[in-house]
């Protein structure tokens, strides 16, 4: 990152470890000739470079089945869920500063679509060749939404190039899907909030005063909300319909043709913004339920109120992996105008 600018995403275990020891993982004992890493499960067999125990043939907890970053006042974690056998999400959380010196925050979500090649891959490209430009795009002075929607685009083509890698190549059958994900995204800047989508991740908006009503900040790219959309089905009934949560929507090389929503806002008091992977807000769909699971000092504590929703999703069943960013929105300056 640029001098001044402090810019975090989940890395390779070697470069960021978890803050705290994972019991999950067995440390590597040192050997002649390198280390060997302990099956967690036997305590008997070596893990070979797969990740799989030689002896018993469990799979190792990977670095990436929990992940927790802060920058600045921006704060994210991730986890595998219960029932998963990966994690699939992947994102970016920035704090930088405007041409003006004023701050902006930012926080991009992805979520791997499952029926896809690689989309453990496909996450991590689009979080950070998003993050990427929006680091780069609001200190020169971009607008925020125009930022976003290039931010977007690159996303894209960045998972529209793993396509197209001889690793895909060897994999991609006729009955196999291009590499794919969700997008979500969130600028903060002093009055604005931006936020921009592509398929079924969300961004929420809480205020601190709970006596002023939270709102969802993005429509998905589902079925559900087509139904919807067309007066088919009301909510209720969409969302209880088992194509409720299949994307119309999504970065990748087989997607339809690529139409990244943005949406700019002026809050007119101080909140936060929650960005989120349908992993956490399948638990709690509706403004007001995300708001009654929200800590009330996220603002204060956002990195402790991201772990408070991680924890509810995992508390409710984990059926999936479950990734949120917490972006404070600070007081607006005097004089600034509504949402």
């Amino acid at each position: 990152a640029a001098s001044g600018v402090r810019f975090d995403r989940p890395a390779e275990p070697e470069e960021y470890p978890l803050q705290a020891p994972d019991p999950r993982v067995e440390t590597p004992a040192a050997e002649a000739g390198g280390t060997a890493q302990v099956c967690v499960a036997c305590r008997a067999g070596r893990v070979d470079g797969d990740g799989y125990c030689e002896n018993c043939g469990h799979a190792q907890p990977r670095e990436r089945d929990h992940m927790e970053r802060e920058s600045g006042p921006v704060a994210a974690v991730s986890d595998r869920g219960l029932r998963h056998h990966r994690n699939e999400d992947d994102f970016a959380v920035a704090y930088t500063a405007l041409p003006d010196g004023s701050p902006a925050a930012l926080a991009v979500v992805c979520d791997g679509v499952s029926s896809a090649t690689r989309p453990d891959e496909a996450s991590t490209a689009a979080s950070r060749a998003a993050g990427d430009v929006l680091l780069a795009a609001l200190p020169r002075g971009t607008h925020p939404q125009a930022a976003m929607h290039e931010a977007i685009v690159t996303a894209a083509r960045a998972v529209d190039a793993l396509a197209g890698e001889p690793e895909a190549a060897r994999e991609h059958t006729p009955h196999q899907n291009a590499p794919a994900c969700t997008i979500v995204a969130s600028v903060v800047t002093s009055g604005l909030l931006v936020v921009g989508w592509v398929g079924d991740s969300r961004a929420y908006w809480v205020p601190d005063d709970r006596s002023a009503p939270p709102a969802r900040l993005t429509e998905d790219d589902s079925w559900a909300a087509q139904m919807v959309a067309a007066g088919l089905m009301n909510e209720a009934e969409a969302y209880a319909d088992e194509r409720a949560h299949a994307i119309t929507g999504w970065l990748g090389a087989d997607s339809y043709e690529l139409e990244p929503h943005t949406a700019s806002f002026k809050p007119d008091r101080a909140g936060v913004v929650l960005v989120c992977t349908d992993g956490l807000w399948n638990y709690a769909e509706a403004p007001q339920e995300m708001a009654e699971v929200l800590p009330p000092d996220a603002a204060t504590r956002p990195l402790h109120a991201a772990r408070v929703l991680v924890g509810h999703a995992l508390d409710a069943g984990g059926h999936d992996n479950v990734t949120v960013a917490v972006v404070p929105f600070p007081a607006p300056p005097q004089g600034a105008g509504s949402a």
